[in-house]
């Protein structure tokens, strides 16, 4: 990429947020990044729809339901780039936990045997449904750039989308790992 400001978005998925924070833990650093990156869809900002062209595109979270399916190909087939923000958007990580017990079973535990109201009911018309496997970024889309961490390091965001703007490879394992 260029020193010509880019287009970004951010989202979470199915994950935790962490990672959107860290982004934040970047502090004053935010400040030197926004005159290179254009932020026009995110949490931190109030877009209600994914734009187009966008250039560069930061995910986190794993895809877990059919509406995070949707979602992420119209991210896809919306942005130039795709950014793997997090252990959850790359390997699925503690989302996909739910993998080894099954949908039925995460179901049935959360919505009638732990559930304080509307016991018995799974609110199928206002949630989102549940696919049977929750998947990491990769197996859904082609992303281009996997930056680990649980949550990403804010100085690993930096260096990363640095070295974006300067159009230097930047080798995260200095910054971090999976699981940190």
């Amino acid at each position: 990429m260029s020193k010509t400001k880019i287009n970004v978005g951010t989202i979470w998925l199915d994950g935790c947020s962490g990672c959107h924070m860290s982004f934040l833990d970047m502090d004053e650093r935010i400040v030197e990044l926004s005159q290179y990156l254009n932020i026009i869809y995110s949490p931190y900002v109030d877009a209600k729809e994914i734009p187009a062209n966008i250039d560069l595109f930061i995910v986190e979270g794993a895809i877990s339901t059919d509406h995070d399916l949707e979602i992420i190909q119209k991210i896809r087939d919306n942005s130039k780039k795709i950014l793997a923000l997090g252990d959850c958007a790359i390997t699925g990580n503690i989302s996909a936990m739910k993998n080894l017990a099954g949908t039925e079973i995460s179901l049935e535990k959360g919505y009638f045997e732990l559930a304080d109201l509307n016991k018995g009911k799974y609110p199928n018309k206002v949630v989102p449904k549940l696919l049977d496997k929750v998947i990491p970024l990769n197996e859904a889309i082609s992303v281009d750039y996997f930056v680990p961490g649980c949550p990403t390091p804010a100085d690993a965001i930096y260096a990363v989308l640095k070295g974006l703007i300067d159009g230097v490879e930047v080798d995260t394992s200095k910054y971090t790992r999976f699981g940190l």
